[in-house]
């Protein structure tokens, strides 16, 4: 695809071919790029435009870079978009979410097999019915670092919306009845935990036939705190940071090996 509205460069990201590798980090938050960017080798800063910035480093010789895609659907859309444009073919989101089912705490990881379709930019990619899915690739890449870390994880579906405070304050909401119906629904169904990203990023990876997963940090939990339970806040976000550069590590082995002649 063509770049919009600028020639040579992405009109978002600022990047173009060469800029990025194959293989990518997505952080939320511009400023933890660079913290993680330096799990890798060689880190250097390409780019940083609004909420966008890019570094680009080696792990084990692959080029590998670190995106931040800012808050919610639209944004990480765009950051994948022109990732996809700039040659880059596998993801992992590295977030943070709020527990929903008591047994998930704060401190815990949630590895996304799936995101419930609370977004609305994935509308414009696919019909409601198509879901959202991680790659299987990536989950396993993912399951597999953490385990070995002895990080204690949870795998399963997470809920995405648009709105934080849709969540954390229905009751002020005039659609209030129908947010707490739903939140309801997804606890009963299982959900694991709520954030704002890999619904659209699962969607947009389908759409452009990419691999792509999640994996989030519980910075809380507010099921816990309505049952009078005891509610961990954790904020540091290394760990995950860390189990995704070693799943990313595990893929690229991977398609290395796949790729090799016989």
């Amino acid at each position: 695809m063509a770049t919009a509205y600028s020639p040579n460069e992405e009109f978002h990201l600022k990047i173009k071919p060469g800029d990025v590798g194959g293989y990518v980090i997505l952080p939320g938050d511009p400023g933890r790029c660079e913290r993680i960017a330096a799990l890798l080798d060689q880190p250097r800063k390409i780019a940083s435009n609004r909420e966008f910035t890019t570094v680009t480093g080696l792990l084990d010789g692959e080029p590998v870079s670190v995106v931040s895609t800012g808050i919610g659907g639209p944004s990480a859309a765009i950051a994948l978009e022109e990732l996809v444009h700039c040659g880059a073919h596998t993801f992992i989101r590295v977030g943070t979410s709020g527990g929903m089912q008591p047994e998930v705490l704060g401190g815990d990881v949630v590895i996304a097999t799936a995101a419930v379709r609370m977004d609305g930019t994935g509308k414009e990619y696919a019909p409601i019915e198509y879901p959202a899915a991680a790659h299987f690739d990536v989950v396993q890449a993912l399951r597999q670092a953490a385990a070995a870390a002895g990080q204690r994880f949870h795998l399963g579906v997470v809920q995405c919306k648009d709105s934080f405070y849709g969540q954390h304050e229905p009751e002020n909401m005039p659609v209030a009845a129908e947010l707490t119906q739903k939140w309801q629904a997804w606890l009963k169904c299982g959900a694991l935990a709520s954030e704002m990203e890999s619904a659209t990023l699962f969607l947009v990876a389908a759409v452009r036939r990419v691999r792509i997963g999640s994996i989030l940090l519980v910075l809380g939990n507010q099921t816990r705190r309505a049952m009078g339970l005891e509610d961990i806040q954790v904020h540091d976000t290394s760990a995950c940071a860390q189990i995704a550069v070693a799943a990313m590590r595990g893929l690229i082995a991977a398609d290395r090996a796949a790729s090799a002649p016989d």
